[in-house]
């Protein structure tokens, strides 16, 4: 518990990829719910076509921006938790 408190022990990487995976499902869904009005709301789109392409331009960009956040995030964890296991072998 002490741990926990002083930050020595973060968030495990199942909790990372479990919530990666809800919001990699619940996006595409929000999307396809909004993307009508946010595309009217950002772009003045003439033709369905158009339209069609911005909508998985949006997707796709959405998705990759997701999926960069969770790996950074895993590798900002791995990272705390290598430097924190070479500082308890030092001794310091």
């Amino acid at each position: 518990m002490l741990d926990f408190l002083k930050f020595n022990t973060f968030i495990t990487q199942d909790i990372l990829i479990f919530f990666y995976y809800v919001g990699a499902f619940t996006l595409p869904w929000l999307l396809w719910k909004y993307g009508k009005t946010l595309l009217a709301k950002f772009f003045k789109l003439k033709n369905a076509r158009g339209e069609k392409v911005a909508f998985i331009a949006l997707f796709v960009c959405v998705e990759l921006c997701w999926r960069m956040f969770f790996e950074m995030m895993i590798g900002y964890f791995d990272m705390h938790e290598y430097l924190y296991k070479i500082s308890q072998t030092l001794g310091t």
